[in-house]
């Protein structure tokens, strides 16, 4: 694939894409890129495979998701800074977006589902965000709809905006400049905006390298818009791993997954877990559902487009309390 009708697309440059990591530095953290080496990988993969993790579940809050929220944040003229900002959230974007209100001394309102696990709701409100819970993710867009018009506060989209997918094409240029060049990249999908600003990041640096999104089966929209052609949506949001679970596409990160996406892959709950599993025993690293999607790809609906490459794995998060954590690996 080969990046053209950029200007159409208003894909981010490489010129902003380091004038944005230079800008959120002083608040966010260069996560490592780690070599995972052991017999799994050989026995699983072939012994020609090479796998590298992106550790962003050791990010600031826990996830990918300040990068973009900071950025996002910081291009608010003063005045509209004043009356605060407002999110909606099955979790990381709203603690996210709590944090980095809290950096910047403004308040926070942000909206959750009911559902959402309380270990995000008060990691939220740790930040000093007040949290309203709705019924579910699609009462909380109406909400948070309703809280900007009454309050008069700046929506910060979780994934569906220049400076969100802007921060978030961070995280690729550090994975270019901190491992080997890339034959493939396994990028996990909730909206997009991670793979919409990682895609921009690397196609600009390693044309070669093939990028694959992954989204659960329960939670399928980006899948279905890679189908149609179009946006799409869903009903109810069914997995484990509610940080993918986007109830729709919509048209900007859309627009930039479908141009620089080989195809989003699509994995069970079983497979996430299995995934879990497999992080825990390899490297103790304790993460959340959606973090192990990149992981389940790679061993599953990947395997056999990986093996003899150098792969790349986009870990994003690990806000996961440790009974939700215990029951689900139990």
């Amino acid at each position: 694939m080969t990046v053209d009708n950029m200007t159409d697309l208003e894909i981010p440059t490489l010129e902003e894409i380091r004038a944005t990591r230079a800008r959120i530095d002083p608040f966010i953290l260069r996560t490592p890129v780690w070599h995972w080496q052991n017999q799994t990988v050989e026995e699983a993969l072939g012994a020609g495979t090479e796998v590298w993790l992106k550790l962003e579940l050791f990010q600031r809050t826990g996830t990918f998701k300040p990068r973009g929220a900071v950025n996002d944040i910081l291009q608010l003229d003063e005045a509209v800074r004043e009356r605060g900002v407002t999110a909606v959230s099955a979790g990381n974007h709203a603690i996210a977006v709590a944090y980095a209100a809290q950096l910047f001394g403004i308040s926070a309102k942000v909206v959750m589902p009911a559902s959402a696990p309380r270990f995000r709701v008060e990691k939220s409100r740790s930040y000093g965000a007040e949290v309203v819970l709705v019924a579910d993710v699609y009462e909380g867009f109406a909400e948070v709809e309703r809280i900007q018009q009454e309050e008069g506060r700046a929506f910060v989209h979780p994934f569906d905006s220049r400076p969100i997918v802007t921060g978030q094409a961070t995280v690729g240029l550090e994975v270019c400049e901190d491992a080997p060049p890339l034959d493939m990249l396994i990028v996990p999908v909730g909206g997009g905006g991670l793979a919409a600003g990682i895609g921009a990041a690397v196609k600009q640096l390693q044309p070669d390298c093939a990028i694959f999104g992954v989204e659960p089966e329960g939670a399928d929209t980006m899948h279905r818009s890679f189908a149609s052609g179009s946006l799409e949506s869903i009903e109810r949001v069914e997995t484990i791993a509610t940080s993918l679970g986007a109830p729709a596409t919509q048209s900007y990160s859309f627009g930039l997954c479908r141009h620089f996406l080989e195809d989003v892959a699509l994995v069970s709950d079983e497979e996430m877990l299995d995934g879990m599993r497999l992080l825990f025993h390899e490297m103790k690293l304790a993460v959340e559902p959606a973090c192990a999607a990149s992981t389940a790809a790679l061993f599953g609906p990947l395997r056999e487009l990986a093996a003899g490459k150098r792969v790349g794995l986009i870990l994003c998060g690990s806000n996961i309390g440790v009974e939700t954590f215990v029951e689900l690996l139990g």
